[in-house]
């Protein structure tokens, strides 16, 4: 069965996503535990890392919540939240069980469900 999003439906749904990411894109410019936090994980170049992660939040929740460039806004924010996934939630799973991770990366889950969504609105083929 298919199924269109309502305009509205569809507008608050790039709201909240926007809104999610210009928080998550703010905070990481702010606040200097995320510099430890990336450096903990591994990643080459972390705080050069950090700052790429927080622009392009930053940036694609700003052209989310504006429904603009959608196509373009979409993809490298399902790679940060796959990347989010692996580098922070999947080591959770493995260290503290799938309770505690399902807790820690329910956020990222939901996110991960909406911007397919919204994805899948702007490229017409909304199937429920």
């Amino acid at each position: 069965m298919k199924v269109k999003l309502s305009m509205q439906t569809y507008t608050w749904i790039c709201y909240a996503i926007g809104f999610v990411f210009i928080v998550s894109g703010i905070m990481k410019l702010m606040v200097s535990d995320f510099r430890g936090m990336f450096a903990s994980m591994g990643l080459p170049f972390p705080e050069a890392t950090l700052f790429l992660v927080a622009i392009v939040e930053l940036g694609c929740g700003i052209l989310i919540a504006g429904r603009l460039y959608i196509r373009l806004a979409v993809p490298p924010l399902l790679l940060i939240m796959f990347g989010a996934l692996y580098f922070s939630k999947l080591p959770i799973l493995f260290n503290k069980g799938i309770l505690s991770f399902a807790f820690e990366a329910r956020l990222d889950i939901v996110m991960l469900i909406l911007l397919l969504l919204v994805w899948q609105h702007v490229r017409g083929k909304i199937v429920v």
